[in-house]
């Protein structure tokens, strides 16, 4: 609206100097339109949308420390304690501001804490610590309006300290067997009734012929705690092999396997604990538009229980994967083609 207000200021300069109306004229059309502009400007504050904060039904429990930074850098978006500033409920911002708070809070609330399973929190946490670390949240135009949100190194350190922690905890044994028993359960489900194959709300569903895919990498990620196979079908086989990822081609599907990592043993050795999740990518840039053309899902857990609620979802997933670009927004590509392993 304030733009709208010089591009009105703007616009009589300009009928004064071409020179088709007289003074008093462009006085009169300067007054009806600045008129027309206040009169829009002031129903927009009576129609401003309001922001409501539910009761926090089981908030966040961890070191005063770590809550501190999420609660002044991240609770006015993500949680049912935002604080507006004087600014923050006028027109046209307070449209701007309720639609990101409505975004935030689908994404991940911290008044709701405790309806998020363990590894999806792990995996949460590790992906504000992400985010944060490269610069994108605090969103970069709140920042600008809030500077007190802005989170220090030193603060950064913090929150990867904590998350380390959590991903690194003991792990109990016997989850082969675990996962052994989980297969042939799938199997069963299978057998009775198809409908029960897991299935993500954007319609793509948990499949077991990966594992006569190629593996194209396998990767460590010692800061969450897991360890990594990623699988290919033929297509994004052949997309890796002819330097074709960017963009990558319809039909191309990239499924990666994740475990918790075993503390070390006795001579430093680490190696597969828990079953973590299945993470999966499909790519087709007309169904999946809205993501790069990149469909996502996860099933975590023995039950492999789908991830998201909403298809919104997928848009914390991109956000993450468009970091990398450059890959055709995939982590964890070959650097070359030799790079593949061979089954």
């Amino acid at each position: 609206m304030i733009r709208v207000f010089f591009q009105v200021i703007v616009f009589t300069k300009i009928l004064s100097d071409m020179k088709f109306f007289s003074q008093n004229q462009i006085k009169k059309i300067a007054v009806i339109l600045i008129s027309s502009w206040f009169v829009v400007y002031s129903l927009m504050q009576f129609s401003a949308p309001t922001i409501s904060d539910p009761i926090a039904t089981g908030e966040f429990k961890g070191p005063m420390e770590v809550k501190r930074i999420f609660e002044r850098a991240c609770y006015d978006c993500h949680s049912n304690e935002t604080k507006l500033q004087w600014f923050d409920k006028i027109a046209p911002f307070s449209y701007m501001v309720s639609a990101d708070i409505h975004e935030a809070r689908k994404r991940y609330n911290f008044s709701t804490w405790d309806t998020i399973a363990p590894a999806d929190q792990e995996v949460k946490l590790w992906y504000m610590v992400n985010m944060i670390e490269a610069g994108k949240m605090p969103l970069p135009k709140y920042a600008l309006l809030h500077p007190k949100a802005k989170v220090t190194e030193k603060e950064l350190l913090i929150l990867k300290s904590y998350v380390t922690g959590l991903s690194t905890r003991n792990h109990s044994p016997g989850d082969t067997m675990k996962i052994k028993v989980a297969k042939v359960s799938f199997q069963e489900r299978k057998k009775i009734n198809h409908n029960m194959v897991p299935t993500s709300i954007n319609g793509i569903s948990y499949f077991e012929d990966y594992k006569n895919w190629k593996v194209i990498a396998s990767t460590n990620r010692i800061d969450n705690g897991t360890m990594r196979l990623v699988y290919g079908n033929d297509i994004t086989v052949d997309a890796i092999r002819a330097n074709r990822i960017n963009p990558w081609p319809d039909g191309a599907i990239i499924v990666k396997v994740v475990w918790n990592v075993q503390p070390e043993d006795k001579d430093g050795n680490v190696s597969p604990g828990n079953f973590n999740n299945i993470q999966v990518m499909v790519k087709d840039h007309k169904k999946f538009s809205q993501t790069e053309g990149w469909g996502f899902a996860r099933f975590s857990g023995l039950d492999l229980k789908p991830y998201g609620d909403h298809v919104s979802f997928a848009t914390a997933c991109i956000d993450c994967h468009r970091l990398v670009t450059n890959n055709g927004f995939v982590f964890d590509v070959p650097t070359q083609k030799t790079d593949l392993v061979i089954k």
